[in-house]
């Protein structure tokens, strides 16, 4: 017999596969579970549920909040069972069960026999990242474009850490060691930071492992000058964390910590395709909190180790929004859950991929971001050209420009594509913002003027 939190959690996840609404009788049917025609009545008459009509055209669906719940945050559409985990981490934390670590997260994992990603889904995501021939020597499609993933990496992986730096800055600090003002030293050594590690993934592509050597290392490339004790950089944790704004307790015995992670570098290991790989390691990294801190980070490039080991495009999380991210990572913290975060990364791997490569037509549907503000973007970067802009005189005009024209929800998306913009401009493509071949030589020449 079904319990009513069982009936009321069947109606939402029907409901939110039909956010228009359905007829009482179709909501019965598609549940899977014999409820009473009166018990469904009731359920439906609570709060999260709304009804539309009267008599027989009456149809019931999600309440307005919940139906924003997904919209509101998301740059792409949710499945029901994502939908469900984003739904259950943004409640407050006294509505949300307390856990503690599991073993049997990992134990129930089985490498080629579980996976997380489809067969459908690696197909797909091998399409948009498979670059050079296979067999070519690991490391060399990053190697081609390191210059620019260095920048949008370190920029995309701090800026879902909480640094404010923008794409701009990132480049000057990166290429020319520039320190913009209103920022502080710690975000950029967190840039810094990963600029090292991401240069040891690239310039070791044929050494490194997911093995604990190769991930101490990344963590102590990437907490250099970011730890209150600084000897914990590369070390495997020996004191009890928490996690803020959670109901999780990761594992808080040493010896127990640094047995799980070599059991879950061995899991690794023993997984067949890179993108999997990648996956798996991204979600069960941050869950053990092997480090005093930059747990994050670390999954973040250690699930590119695989990707640079097999010349597909790497994935540098462009665009993706930093608090979806974190509450994908919550999810899977409090549920072991991977179905938010699987969405979030097949996603951000689609994104990262076109970034580099040539032909984006070929990706599939234009952005609607970028369609909705295309005109815009530009009339923006255009001017930048024409007045002759160098990087830090283009983020402060952008930043200006966008505060006035641009509502809040997307000012920062619109940020980041005008920036990326001007970084990916060359002499064979400037003719689409309607500048004349004067205007972008002179330009340019100061953009790229190192002095």
């Amino acid at each position: 017999m079904s319990s009513p939190r069982d009936e009321l959690d069947a109606i939402r996840r029907v409901l939110e596969e039909n956010p228009d609404g359905l007829p009482l009788r179709v909501i019965g049917d598609r549940i899977g579970m014999s409820v009473a025609h009166r018990t469904l009545l009731r359920r439906l008459s609570g709060p999260d549920f709304e009804r539309i009509g009267q008599g027989r055209a009456a149809r019931y669906r999600l309440t307005s909040a919940l139906r924003s719940v997904v919209g509101s945050s998301t740059p792409f559409e949710l499945g029901s069972g994502a939908v469900r985990l984003l739904r259950y981490v943004r409640q407050p934390l006294a509505r949300r069960t307390p856990v503690a670590y599991e073993t049997e997260f990992l134990d129930r994992y089985r490498p080629n026999i579980t996976p997380y990603l489809s067969d459908d889904d690696l197909r797909d995501l091998e399409r948009y990242g498979r670059a050079v021939p296979e067999g070519t020597a690991a490391g060399t499609y990053a190697q081609r474009i390191l210059e620019r993933l260095l920048i949008d990496l370190s920029w995309n992986s701090s800026r879902l850490e909480g640094n404010t730096y923008s794409l701009l800055d990132t480049r000057r600090l990166i290429e020319r060691g520039e320190f913009p003002d209103g920022h502080s030293h710690a975000e950029a050594q967190m840039i810094l930071n990963h600029k090292q590690a991401i240069e040891f993934l690239v310039q070791s592509a044929s050494e490194i492992a997911m093995d604990l050597p190769t991930i101490r290392a990344l963590h102590a490339l990437l907490s250099e000058g970011l730890l209150e004790n600084p000897v914990a950089g590369g070390r495997v944790r020996e004191i009890e964390v928490g996690i803020l704004g959670s109901v999780y307790q990761p594992l808080n015995v040493p010896q127990r910590i640094t047995e799980e992670l070599n059991r879950l570098l061995a899991t690794a290991r023993q997984i067949d395709h890179p993108l999997e790989q990648a996956f798996f390691v991204m979600a069960h990294l941050p869950y053990l909190q092997p480090f005093e801190d930059v747990n994050k980070r670390v999954s973040r490039l250690a699930a590119n180790i695989p990707l640079i080991r097999a010349n597909l495009s790497p994935i540098s999380f462009v665009g993706v929004p930093s608090t979806l991210y974190r509450e994908a990572v919550l999810s899977v913290y409090e549920t072991r859950d991977v179905a938010l975060l699987r969405e979030v990364f097949l996603w951000a791997y689609r994104r990262s991929a076109g970034q580099y490569l040539a032909i984006r037509q070929e990706l599939g549907t234009p952005d609607p971001f970028r369609l909705r503000w295309r005109m815009q973007l530009k009339d923006a970067v255009a001017h930048v050209v024409r007045e002759r802009m160098d990087t830090r005189e283009a983020a402060a005009y952008l930043e200006d420009w966008s505060e006035r024209e641009v509502p809040s929800s997307d000012r920062a998306g619109f940020i980041e594509l005008a920036e990326s913009e001007l970084l990916l401009m060359h002499d064979g493509n400037f003719a689409r913002y309607r500048l004349r071949p004067s205007e972008f030589e002179a330009w340019q020449r100061i953009w790229n003027d190192a002095s």
